[in-house]
């Protein structure tokens, strides 16, 4: 029975993939015809999701061929869908984290604010956990705790020199190669593959003496290697919580927003910064006490200053090591740095909200953060990587060397997550599809006794079912399903959408209790210090934190900047439309009966 059970088990991709369409096949006879064919791909292409049966961006490219086939939505309306606005941002996000990478930027940046907090056990910690959530508010998450877990290795063997990764089982192993960089930055090429897979392996040798019978960690340097290495992945999901482009689902927010309520202008890069970044530092502060506590290092000795160890010492000198083997700033990054600084300024100042922004110069909505996004990278196609260089106008034997800019397409073309971007594009198209369908006032008509709850109790249930579902399913996916539903939920209790939307896209990132539920927790996994239960143990709290959270923010800070208080015209514009266009529907169906 056991090997029969374990062959089903090797098999059940495939037959996810054949029994999927035909388990579902009843809805299309039982419900409505748009609707239930509608609700037909959804479930098939949530099911693909969450099982992985096909790869994510593969699933997500089902609309253009199902849904004109179906006569949901025609191909001259899915294609576009696929870059979007939202789509061309995230581009300019992911393009931009390739020049930070590409001179090295962000190992600076890195090992400066190490520098600065020092080695002392808690202090360490927290350096990590600031460091890590700084640069995933700009990196994906995933390449940040790639680029983190190997200096946290490094610092630690310095600390403790019988420190090693200890490699897991051929188990863990498999989750780490099923789950890495799914949704974030996976480029579907060989080169990148091979690329994230070195990483991997450069995480578990880099810095480690070969095995000894006296390699186990002592338990206070085991705790204080379990905080370190579990803060990384959580801080990064943090981390991304706090940018618009900081993770695939907070883009999705601003995608389905847009293209269910075209009016809607009150999310925006800026919005939501003043919105996600105060919540982030609170949950990162709070993340950091509960870690310190539960590993030992949270003592008030820690606080007190006292005189470094000789392990101290030792890893200091490792960090300023590692920051002098930099040397200075280069002509690269000073010039990266100072894009980025523009990058951030001009998205933060478009349309802040309650001042009037930059953008009010143009005609209204024609300037967007998209624009802003492409018009600095396209200065970084041209702007040179190196110091120009006029010598060979007074010596005519100099020789001319070419300029290489600060971008160039081979080093996008094989570093950017082309996936996501499909991936995203498949979310809006589902979103679209099921607002022109009905199936999203038919869902929400189901969901009529929801409206006698009060708007805070959803919030809460909202924040507990999602992230209890992003635990088993990648975020991104869990997003694209759920926020079209939130969405007709709040129109059909006469919420503003983003009451109920934002708790749903925060909580996709609320993934801390298991290592294969985000790309950074199976590559702390696979460090072999970390147990599935250390992560249980400690991912519950912090999903419990983040629950309460980020009803607080939305409840308090949330309602002033997004006015709660009141349901927008945009809402209403959209609900009235919705009427006309299946009123429009229902007549010709009856007139082509007839």
């Amino acid at each position: 029975m056991k090997d029969f059970l374990r062959l089903i088990w090797s098999y059940r991709q495939q037959l996810t993939l054949v029994l999927a369409p035909l388990v579902f096949l009843p809805v299309v006879f039982v419900m409505p015809p748009q609707e239930g064919k509608c609700l037909y791909i959804v479930l098939i292409m949530a099911v693909y999701w969450c099982m992985e049966t096909l790869p994510l961006a593969v699933t997500a490219l089902l609309p253009l061929s199902l849904l004109p086939l179906f006569g949901i939505l025609p191909s001259s309306k899915t294609c576009p869908l696929y870059f979007l606005d939202t789509n061309v941002l995230f581009f300019g996000g992911l393009v931009m984290a390739v020049a930070i990478e590409d001179c090295n930027l962000h190992r600076r940046v890195a090992l400066a604010i190490l520098r600065c907090l020092g080695v002392n056990p808690l202090m360490l910690t927290l350096g990590m956990m600031l460091t890590t959530a700084l640069l995933s508010m700009w990196l994906s998450n995933t390449a940040t705790t790639a680029m983190m877990m190997p200096i946290a290795t490094a610092i630690l063997k310095r600390l403790y020199g019988e420190f090693e990764a200890v490699p897991q089982s051929k188990t863990s192993d498999t989750e780490l190669q099923k789950h890495e960089l799914p949704t974030e930055e996976n480029p579907d090429n060989q080169e990148a593959e091979e690329e994230g897979k070195s990483e991997v392996q450069e995480l578990r040798t880099e810095d480690s003496p070969q095995p000894t019978e006296q390699s186990q960690l002592e338990k206070p340097s085991k705790n204080l290697a379990k905080s370190i290495l579990i803060s990384i992945p959580y801080a990064a999901s943090i981390g991304g919580i706090s940018t618009l482009t900081g993770t695939p689902p907070n883009l999705i927010l601003d995608g389905q927003l847009k293209s269910i309520f075209p009016q809607s202008d009150e999310l925006n890069f800026g919005s939501w910064f003043v919105f996600a970044l105060p919540l982030s530092l609170i949950f990162l502060v709070l993340a950091w006490l509960w870690i310190t506590f539960l590993y030992g290092g949270l003592r008030l000795r820690s606080l007190i200053k006292r005189k470094s160890t000789e392990s101290e010492i030792k890893a200091k000198a490792v960090i300023h090591s590692e920051f002098a083997q930099l040397g200075p700033m280069t002509f690269a990054e000073g010039a990266v740095s100072g894009f980025f600084t523009a990058f951030v300024i001009l998205l933060l100042t478009r349309h802040p909200k309650f001042i009037p922004g930059w953008a009010k110069l143009f005609k209204p909505k024609y300037v967007t953060d998209a624009v802003v996004a492409m018009g600095i990278i396209i200065l970084m196609f041209i702007f040179p990587s190196r110091k120009p260089s006029f010598k060979w106008k007074t010596n005519p034997e100099e020789p001319v060397i070419p300029n290489e800019p600060l971008l160039t397409w081979k080093k996008v073309k094989h570093n950017v997550a082309w996936n996501v971007i499909i991936l995203l594009g498949g979310g809006f198209a589902i979103a679209k599809a099921c607002e022109e369908s009905g199936l999203s006032r038919w869902i929400g008509s189901k969901l009529r006794p929801l409206e006698y709850i009060s708007a805070s109790t959803t919030v809460l249930i909202v924040s507990l079912v999602v992230s209890a579902f992003t635990e088993f399913a990648s975020n991104t996916a869990t997003s694209i399903i759920f926020l079209p539903i939130l969405a007709e939920l709040a129109t059909e209790a006469k919420e503003h959408p983003l009451y109920l939307m934002i708790p749903g896209t925060v909580s996709c990132s609320f993934a801390f209790m298991l290592p294969v539920a985000t790309p950074p927790n199976a590559i702390a996994f696979t460090t072999g210090h970390l147990k599935v239960k250390d992560m249980m143990k400690t991912g519950l709290l912090m999903n419990i934190m983040g629950i309460i959270l980020v009803n607080v923010a939305i409840n308090t800070w949330g309602r002033l900047i997004f006015k709660f208080s009141t349901f927008p015209e945009w809402a209403m514009e959209s609900e009235n439309s919705t009427d006309r266009a299946v009123t429009i529907f229902q007549l010709y169906t009856v007139n082509a009966v007839d």
